[in-house]
């Protein structure tokens, strides 16, 4: 099975930017789509972006366009979202995600990291 060990949160300003990672199990990585995910404190977990499995394709909550970006590197069994004009908002536990699947999905995901804290103070 797929292992999923987010990286790379913090603290940041409005307006600052964070490159979250997440690092997959090598022998499965490239037969997964990938997405990532975010929950605040007493809220449901929501998607935010997702990535096929060759990365040839993306999609965006709304929320998120135009801000963040989703990539991954193969050689690397790695994915990354890269999150820039960050906003109090965007304040949550960030989870990466992993199901088997060619094209991007926005749920019906499978595989689930322990999650990387982002705060961003006003």
């Amino acid at each position: 099975q797929v292992q999923l060990v987010e990286s790379g949160g913090g603290l940041v300003q409005a307006g600052g930017s964070l490159r979250l990672s997440c690092a997959a199990s090598r022998r499965t990585f490239i037969r997964y789509a990938m997405g990532w995910f975010r929950q605040a404190p007493g809220k449901e977990r929501e998607f935010a972006a997702a990535i096929s499995s060759n990365g040839g394709r993306t999609t965006y909550a709304d929320s998120v366009k135009g801000r963040f970006t989703i990539s991954r590197d193969g050689a690397e069994n790695t994915v990354y979202l890269q999150m820039n004009s960050l906003k109090p908002e965007d304040t949550a536990v960030y989870y990466c995600a992993a199901r088997v699947g060619r094209d991007v999905y926005t749920g019906q995901y499978d595989y689930w990291g322990q999650g990387t804290q982002v705060t961003v103070s006003s």
